[in-house]
């Protein structure tokens, strides 16, 4: 303790209180960080994450995928409600996974049509589809026919009717086209026995 006795020890100790006065000063009037703004996000309904996905970039790279996307949009088109302009472009995403036989056999206005008509049949008996299940990755039938390749799957739909929930099974057939996807070719209806 003899080395801060005198005027060395005052200045010292009057230079150690400075420092703890000015840091404690810097501290206090130290500018808080602002709180980050909430950002709102905004919920994207079935309708439009079915529109933003491009199928130029993500096209569903499996013939179950190519189902599943089907039975998303097709949802879309029984539950819930749309204007012209938006259920327009859900039928154009739609026929851009259908096999271009497919394509062919019905004008873009004719296909347009008898899905406003469909649409409008199943709200009219409040039908909605409450869930699909497609068949697992496993149960996927490929086989090659007439220079083609071929796939077969079914997916079971279950739709809801008022207070009533049945089911109903279809049989997807796609075809793989010359960029190596596969396409809906058409699809029935799996009578039950």
């Amino acid at each position: 303790m003899n080395r801060f006795k005198g005027t060395k020890g005052i200045i010292l100790l009057c230079v150690l209180v400075c420092l703890v006065i000015g840091y404690y000063f810097y501290l206090s009037n130290k500018e808080k960080p602002e709180e980050p703004a909430t950002v709102e996000t905004e919920v994207l309904t079935m309708s439009q994450k079915a529109l933003a996905r491009d199928l130029e970039t993500n096209y569903p790279p499996s013939p179950r995928e190519v189902v599943k996307y089907f039975s998303e949009i097709t949802q879309c088109f029984y539950n819930e409600e749309h204007d012209e302009e938006e259920l327009k472009a859900l039928g154009l995403k739609m026929r851009e996974i259908y096999d271009d036989e497919l394509v062919a056999n019905q004008t873009e206005e004719e296909y347009l049509d008898l899905l406003q008509k469909d649409i409008n049949e199943y709200k009219a008996n409040n039908r909605t589809i409450s869930n699909y299940s497609p068949s697992s990755s496993v149960d996927v039938e490929t086989f090659s026919q007439d220079g083609y390749e071929w796939a077969r799957l079914y997916c079971v739909y279950e739709i809801k009717q008022d207070s009533f929930l049945y089911q109903t099974t279809l049989c997807f057939m796609l075809r793989k086209d010359g960029d190596s996807h596969y396409k809906i070719y058409g699809w029935e209806k799996v009578d039950k026995q």
